[in-house]
């Protein structure tokens, strides 16, 4: 049996899977062990980048929602300010009517004083024309003078 070739052939066989088997399994076993370290780098990676995004997509959230809150905070604001100013034009329309109002009735209340002045001075001056117009009918030029230099002495005591 340690004679024959095939025997040999065979223990050489054995010896050359052995060999080549540890060194093949030594470089079989490094480059896995480098593939396995790549993909647990690749997926500590990927778990950091997913935390990352997740923190990003948390933060982007807050920021919409802090936005919302904010957006509808100035609208209210804007609403309340619409609304005062709404309410003081009302105000200032209501003073403004107010006054003209007051002012059409002085205008009214005016005109109708100057209206009665001039009837009376137009009656005045009426009854003064036709007391004229009696007198000088009525009155002699004895009695008129009589009664004019009864006046005259009259004046110096209506004066004081």
């Amino acid at each position: 049996m340690f004679q024959t070739p095939e025997f040999w052939v065979l223990v050489s066989f054995v010896l050359f899977i052995a060999v080549v088997a540890k060194k093949g399994w030594a470089v079989i076993t490094d480059m896995l062990d480098r593939r396995s370290a790549a993909i647990r780098a690749e997926i500590e990676e990927a778990r950091q980048l997913k935390e990352e995004a997740q923190a990003l997509l948390a933060d982007y959230r807050r920021r919409q929602r802090d936005a919302a809150q904010e957006t509808e905070t100035i609208i209210a604001r804007a609403r309340e300010q619409a609304e005062r100013h709404r309410t003081q034009a009302q105000e200032a329309l209501d003073r403004t009517l107010t006054r003209r109002r007051e002012q059409a009735l002085d205008k009214i209340a005016q005109a109708e004083a100057d209206a009665i002045r001039e009837v009376r001075s137009l009656a005045v001056d009426i009854a003064m024309s036709a007391t004229r117009q009696v007198i000088a009918e009525r009155l002699s030029d004895e009695r008129a003078n009589v009664l004019v230099d009864g006046s005259i002495r009259e004046i110096p005591q209506k004066l004081h």
